[in-house]
């Protein structure tokens, strides 16, 4: 597979794609690749070509799935948070050039008016009682040729302790190639089938749990939410063979067990990323749903996976997030030299799935590339085995339940408010959810913690949201005068609890 058209072509038209559990809806592969080739060319229609950024809001489900190889073939699909406010759509949409926007037949309604305000055109993306997809009230159809390995398929955000967000421009080949490491990794077959819980926005849910059974002719099963209550009994009734989370579901999930599930006899392993798994929690998740749990490496900039522990009878070590799969992963210091096994250091990788650099950002690239290997921001060491251990992350996101948070949007939006002087935000740990969003502000004039909550709530997505700010004289900073996020959580731990 070099692009995502020939990668719905992989399997028999009559085996089973998707799954909607909500509906009881299943989709054919020959019917999704028709589905999709046809919104292709209805983009196509409007004017969409090569390139062109496709935007949509669309809530998990099979319409999104279709959005989104349908924008990344006649275009390249640019996936929103539906969670956003209208503050940040009208910047993503701006940032990304969105030539049009697609929204559910109800809601989005922060994204229409970001759109209408930014001239976006918008289109509404139905799906009727019978499992069809289409665009409703498009202008007509024009032919698409097939995309090229080299075309991008897909722009992302990910965003650092400082500065704007910037943007991952991911080509088909980094994409097929991350799909087949994925696929090789866990032995991936046509008698798969994938629960889809991680949201259709973001690299994980999109790359791990659907193109890489679609790479391999599984079926995906992709309910509209993550729901505790009736996880297993999803997993069940549709014979899910594996499925692939961060820890905040895991724990959620398990939270009422003590023993395993009935009927998860098909299940045969699971799979924990985009956030660190603490060893209490997989040793809980092996000893409830008794298979293999298997803990992965991966970030946007590297078209999802870098490392995992793999299956048995490989060894799977706790606290590591397994060799490199298919990655060359490196350990370098300051200075660009990569250091031996069992020295702490950055990790560094290389692989056909990484970026070449970021969209329109030299001063980024600059940064974040050395001598032919990405910087990846994060911490740690590989043992003699070759398993990578991460240690801490050097960019100060804010890493809650998966969804990585830029410290920066949070003070800014928070400095917008009249009476505050200075704001820095940090992450304080957080037994579900691993870290949650706390800010300190320095007030030019006296305000309430609830007023300066509510006005974050106007302008952040709900998990952007601080659930804690702290009244503060002062910020503490070093004797150069820099502000040391990660120590934020220490200095102001007793009032942030």
């Amino acid at each position: 597979m070099n692009d995502l058209s020939s990668l719905l072509q992989a399997a028999p038209a009559n085996s089973t794609a998707v799954i909607v559990p909500e509906t009881g809806i299943t989709v054919t592969y020959g019917s999704l690749y028709r589905q999709v080739m046809t919104m292709a060319e209805t983009l196509a229609g409007m004017g969409i070509r090569r390139g062109d950024r496709v935007a949509n809001v669309l809530p998990n489900g099979f319409p999104t799935i279709v959005a989104f190889l349908a924008g990344a073939i006649a275009g390249t699909a640019a996936p929103l948070n539906p969670a956003y406010r209208f503050d940040e759509f009208c910047f993503y949409l701006e940032d990304t050039s969105a030539k049009v926007l697609l929204v559910p037949p109800e809601g989005a309604d922060e994204a229409r008016r970001a759109a209408k305000q930014l001239h976006v055109p918008v289109y509404v993306v139905n799906m009727d009682e019978k499992g069809n997809v289409s665009i409703l009230d498009a202008p007509g159809r024009s032919p698409v040729t097939p995309p090229s390995p080299e075309d991008v398929a897909l722009v992302l955000h990910t965003s650092g302790s400082t500065g704007r967000p910037k943007r991952v421009p991911l080509k088909h080949r980094n994409i097929a190639v991350s799909c087949a490491n994925v696929a090789q990794t866990y032995q991936l077959t046509a008698n798969d089938v994938s629960l889809c819980v991680m949201p259709l926005f973001h690299i994980h849910g999109l790359v791990a749990s659907t193109l890489s059974t679609f790479l391999t002719g599984g079926t995906v099963v992709v309910p509209n939410k993550f729901n505790p209550m009736s996880f297993w009994r999803t997993v069940r009734e549709y014979g899910v063979t594996w499925y692939s989370c961060v820890p905040t579901i895991h724990q959620l999930s398990v939270a009422r067990l003590n023993e395993k599930p009935e009927g998860l006899d098909k299940l045969r392993f699971v799979r924990s990323c985009s956030s660190a798994l603490s060893p209490a929690l997989m040793e809980k998740l092996e000893k409830v749903i008794q298979v293999p749990v298997l803990e992965a490496y991966g970030m946007t900039e590297a078209s999802h996976q870098m490392a995992s522990n793999p299956l048995p009878p490989k060894a799977r070590k706790s606290a590591s997030v397994g060799p490199g799969t298919g990655v060359k992963i490196g350990i370098m210091d300051e200075g660009g030299n990569l250091l031996p096994s069992g020295v702490l250091g950055e990790v560094v990788i290389q692989g056909p799935n990484v970026i070449e650099g970021y969209e329109n950002n030299p001063e980024a690239n600059a940064k974040s590339f050395t001598n032919g290997w990405f910087r990846t921001g994060d911490q740690g060491t590989i043992d003699a085995d070759g398993y990578l251990h991460l240690t801490a992350r050097i960019k100060e996101l804010i890493n809650r339940g998966g969804e990585k948070i830029a410290p920066l949007e949070i003070d800014e939006v928070l400095l917008t408010h009249p009476c505050v002087a200075e704001a820095v935000a940090f992450g304080m740990p957080h037994p579900t959810w691993g870290e949650e969003v706390a800010v300190a502000v320095v007030l030019k004039e006296p305000q309430t913690e609830a007023v300066l909550l509510e006005h974050c709530k106007q302008h952040l997505a709900d998990f952007k949201c601080p659930k804690k700010i702290l009244i503060v004289d002062k910020i503490p900073r070093t004797a150069t005068g820099k502000i040391q996020r990660r120590s934020m959580a220490e200095a102001f731990a007793g009032g942030a609890k």
